[in-house]
């Protein structure tokens, strides 16, 4: 049933260290707080990056765009870091954790755990945001850009992105 949800805003999560990495497709984020800034993410115990994620006790998450389709639809379907000699992305230093951010993506969000529970088949990891860098022209007056195409995850192997005529002012 949880397909009832969808469709979903796409994201990469980046694990592990600069030696150790690893990068998965997510839908499952969402904010916690905006006051300290917390998001938490879900990830099954099956998964290397929720290895990572418990082992060095960091992530960062990274807004893709369609621009990078492909390597979002591998970091989704392969399994283990040798998933990251089929991808084109370029990792870059993060700000405040050791965890890479991804230099093709519009914007990184450095995250330390801060907690973490056991809920059903996946763990859901708490983060506090301790940096976050981002593509300005993608979001100009703290307003999303969807010149940009941010991806959204309808079903399987479909995607969707927003466009000028699907905008509603109300």
């Amino acid at each position: 049933m949880y397909h009832l949800l969808y469709p979903l805003r796409t994201y990469l999560v980046v694990s592990g260290n600069e030696e150790e990495r690893n990068v998965m497709t997510a839908d499952w984020i969402s904010p916690v707080s905006y006051k300290p800034f917390i998001l938490c993410i879900s990830i099954s115990p099956k998964r290397y990056t929720h290895k990572l994620i418990k082992k060095y006790e960091e992530f960062v998450v990274s807004i893709p765009t369609m621009e990078i389709i492909n390597d979002v639809w591998v970091a989704g379907t392969k399994s283990g870091p040798e998933k990251l000699n089929k991808m084109r992305v370029n990792f870059v230093p993060s700000k405040k954790v050791k965890t890479m951010s991804i230099k093709e993506a519009i914007a990184n969000i450095e995250c330390r755990v801060i907690d973490e529970k056991n809920y059903g088949d996946h763990t859901l990891f708490v983060g506090e945001v301790l940096n976050y860098s981002y593509n300005k022209d993608a979001f100009k007056n703290s307003t999303p850009n969807i010149d940009f195409k941010f991806i959204a995850h309808v079903h399987t192997s479909e995607f969707v992105t927003f466009d000028r005529d699907s905008i509603v002012n109300i």
